[in-house]
C-alpha cells in the first residue's frame, strides 16, 4: 500500500505539472470516465475523493449500460476513461476504436433474485422464475447484466421457462430495479451490489447458488486518443489503489 501511495503521490505531482498547449489548468486536468451504471454509487464517492486528493483535478462521469457507452466510444464521443461491467465492451474499443491503455480488472461482482418486499409471487429460489404466471423483468440482451442473467438461467436449465414470463426488458440494470420497486415485476436479476441500503428495506434478497451464479468482472483503462492521459492515468490508479477500500463498502469484490 506504501508503495501503491507512493506511486500516486508522484503521478499527483505530474498532474500539477503536466499540460497540453495553449490550454487553462481546469481544461487540462478534467476528465471524463464513462462508466457501467451499477458502479454509479461507488464511483461517485471514489471521485468525490479523488478530486479531494488532487485538487487540480475535476471528473466528470457518464454511467449507463456498457454496450451503450462502448458505441458512443466507438462513434467518437468525447472520453478519457472506461470502465465496463464486462471484458467483452474493453475489448470492443480496444481492438474495433482508438485502442486503451493501462487495462486492468478492478473489482468483481455477482448476481441475486431481487423481489418487492411483500414477494407477491412467493419466490424463494430463482429455479421459481420459471413457474407459470410470474412476472420476470431483465436488462436487455447486449447489457452486461442482461447477459449475465441469462447465463444464470441458462445454467439453472430454466432459461425457456422463465423467458416467456418475461415482461420488460430493460436498458441497464437500474431500471431492473425500479420495476421491482414499482411493484411492476414479480422478480428481476441484478448485482448484489444494486440492493444499496436506501433500498434493502424494500425489496427482498434471494440468493442464487455459487454453482448456477455468474461473476462480472470489471476491467478500467485510458482510452487511446485521450487528451488527458495523464489525469486519466492518475484516476485508473487511485481506482486500482485507495479506491479499492471504497469499492469493498459497496460490496464488490476484489479484482482476483
Amino acid at each position: 500500500m506504501k508503495r501503491a501511495l507512493a506511486g500516486l503521490a508522484c503521478l499527483a505531482m505530474l498532474l500539477t505539472a503536466c499540460g497540453s498547449d495553449g490550454g487553462s489548468g481546469s481544461e487540462r486536468s478534467e476528465i471524463t470516465v464513462l462508466a457501467a451504471a451499477s458502479l454509479t454509487a461507488a464511483f461517485t464517492k471514489i471521485g468525490a475523493d479523488f478530486e479531494r486528493a488532487n485538487p487540480d483535478a475535476t471528473v466528470r462521469f457518464s454511467f449507463g449500460p456498457s454496450d451503450r457507452l462502448a458505441t458512443q466510444i466507438l462513434e467518437g464521443a468525447p472520453a478519457d476513461v472506461f470502465a465496463p461491467a464486462s471484458p467483452k465492451y474493453m475489448d470492443q474499443v480496444q481492438s474495433d476504436g482508438s485502442g486503451v491503455t493501462g487495462r486492468i480488472d478492478f473489482a468483481r461482482n455477482t448476481l441475486a433474485v431481487i423481489v418487492p418486499s411483500d414477494n407477491p409471487a412467493g419466490i424463494v429460489s430463482v429455479a421459481d422464475l420459471a413457474r407459470p404466471g410470474v412476472k420476470l423483468v431483465l436488462a436487455a440482451v447486449g447489457v452486461p447484466a442482461g447477459d449475465y442473467a441469462r447465463e444464470i438461467l441458462a445454467n439453472a436449465g430454466i432459461q425457456k421457462e422463465a423467458l416467456a414470463n418475461l415482461v420488460s426488458n430493460e436498458e441497464d440494470v437500474k431500471g431492473v430495479v425500479q420495476k421491482v420497486l414499482l411493484g411492476e415485476a414479480d422478480a428481476g436479476i441484478v448485482y448484489r451490489t444494486d440492493v444499496t441500503p436506501d433500498i434493502s428495506a424494500k425489496v427482498r434478497e434471494i440468493a442464487i447458488p455459487d454453482g448456477v451464479n455468474v461473476i462480472a468482472t470489471y476491467p478500467i483503462a485510458v482510452i487511446g486518443g485521450s487528451g488527458h492521459t495523464d489525469v486519466a492515468e492518475v484516476f485508473v490508479r487511485y481506482v486500482t489503489g485507495p479506491g479499492q477500500v471504497t469499492l469493498r463498502s459497496f460490496g464488490f469484490l476484489p479484482p482476483s
